[in-house]
């Protein structure tokens, strides 16, 4: 008997959201909590789960409508068998999982853990056995996307959600492991070696010192937790700074800024900047990059895609423009425009995180005279900006007052020297420093 599959709560006061993905088409007969749908709300991107075993008889949605709670999703038949689907003893988690954008997904909540620093990390071969092939994995696409990322088997993860389900935070803590199971064998073996803080670390009580106040993390926060500490710990990243005298730079922005206001931008050196990067990563391949340690290989990127950190009163997210190689800077000024008000509303698509090459963060409207970016792995690479600051630079025997650009460049330790990063740096600096460089290098 046909049904109708309507959309459920997403939490509370959420009264709808925008369809991602549709991960289901008609006829696919699916387990109780298989995902079938991507939802954007205002807060993040929630899978919708099937709540019992069912066919699909019709799709009603598509990617990009704007849906709200209790509207028809799709027409089913429910209660079909799906001893095909599901391996026997696993089951699949009714419940709605969020996924947040970018690298930012919920990881399932562990209880605290109390490092000794006497004792002996798991070794290599202590590690859990891979599943056979043919046992289906209790993953969503968007753990399944996390684990491809990092280069790991999703299968050779233990998952800790109901049913063995496997969450994004299954997959860093199984790459925690291969990583400590290594320095293990390597002799490196004795707690924290390297004077960084565990990501589950018994902390002492402080309301017995004073008074404390305890907030749960956002689902952007917590996530950018996860994956910043993933990437601390797998990538050794080094970060080399300069500056640019961008005195001429400043003279055409102001001279032309107007001019890209009437088409819906604005000429700011972020715009420029991201020009810039696109005619760098041609010259330097290295950077748009990412490596594969499971096989052993450097993935070289044919294609142009940057990252653009945007604070939002969510926290920090990073929408992805692309092919930014193929765009003028007129065009890259009104797609930053476009970008920012979309993340600072809550509206980002999720396929608008993904897919980037390298990212650029700017902290100039703020202030601060440089900082470490740490770098939005699987990238190998990652600039930043700060504040520029009027100084005097001595040229020509004297001392003259030029507009200096503060620039911090991460990268990627195990594909790149600092000789071609202080190579890449030059080449950013000298672009900004003499505008004609692009035409003629790009």
């Amino acid at each position: 008997m046909s049904t109708e599959f309507k959309l459920p709560n997403l939490g509370e006061n959420i009264a709808g959201g925008d369809i991602v993905h549709v991960l289901v088409t008609p006829g696919m007969t699916v387990a109780s909590g298989t995902p079938l749908l991507e939802v954007e709300t205002n807060k993040a991107v929630v899978e919708v789960p099937a709540e019992s075993s069912m066919t699909i008889q019709e799709v009603m949605v598509k990617p990009g409508q704007h849906v709200t709670v209790g509207q028809v999703m799709f027409v089913i038949t429910a209660g079909e068998a799906v001893a095909a689907t599901v391996a026997p003893g696993v089951t699949m988690a009714p419940e709605p999982v969020v996924s947040v954008p970018a690298e930012t997904s919920k990881a399932p909540e562990s209880p605290p853990i109390k490092p000794a620093v006497t004792a002996s990390l798991p070794a290599p071969e202590a590690l859990p056995p891979v599943r056979p092939n043919a046992m289906p994995v209790p993953a969503a696409p968007s753990v399944r996307r996390e684990a491809r990322e990092l280069g790991i088997d999703i299968r050779a993860v233990q998952g800790t959600g109901p049913g063995g389900r496997i969450g994004i935070g299954d997959v860093r803590a199984h790459v925690k492991s291969l990583n400590q199971g290594r320095m293990t064998a390597s002799g490196m073996s004795g707690g924290v070696h390297d004077g960084r803080v565990p990501m589950h670390v018994q902390l002492p009580d402080f309301s017995r010192v004073g008074p404390v106040r305890r907030e749960k993390m956002k689902a952007v926060r917590r996530s950018t937790a996860s994956h910043m500490a993933a990437t601390w710990n797998t990538v050794p990243q080094v970060t080399c700074h300069d500056k640019a005298d961008i005195t001429r730079l400043e003279s055409l922005r102001q001279r032309y800024a107007p001019q890209i206001q009437k088409q819906g931008g604005k000429l700011s050196v972020t715009a420029i900047v991201l020009k810039v990067i696109a005619t760098a990563l041609k010259i330097f391949p290295q950077f748009n990059a990412s490596v594969d340690m499971a096989t052993e290989e450097i993935i070289y990127k044919q294609f142009v895609h940057v990252g653009v950190a945007v604070d939002t009163p969510r926290g920090l997210i990073v929408p992805v423009i692309r092919d930014v190689d193929q765009k003028n800077i007129t065009q890259l000024a009104v797609a930053l425009a476009t970008m920012s008000a979309t993340a600072r509303a809550g509206k980002t698509p999720l396929e608008e995180m993904q897919g980037g090459c390298f990212t650029l963060s700017n902290l100039g409207g703020i202030g601060g005279t440089g900082f470490t970016p740490i770098i939005n792995y699987p990238e190998v690479a990652i600039l930043g900006m700060a504040k520029g600051v009027v100084e005097a630079v001595h040229i020509d025997g004297g001392f003259q007052p030029r507009l200096m650009l503060p620039l911090s460049l991460s990268f990627d330790h195990r594909i790149i020297d600092g000789a071609d990063g202080a190579r890449f740096m030059r080449f950013i600096c000298e672009a900004l420093e003499e505008p004609l460089l692009l035409s003629l290098m790009g």
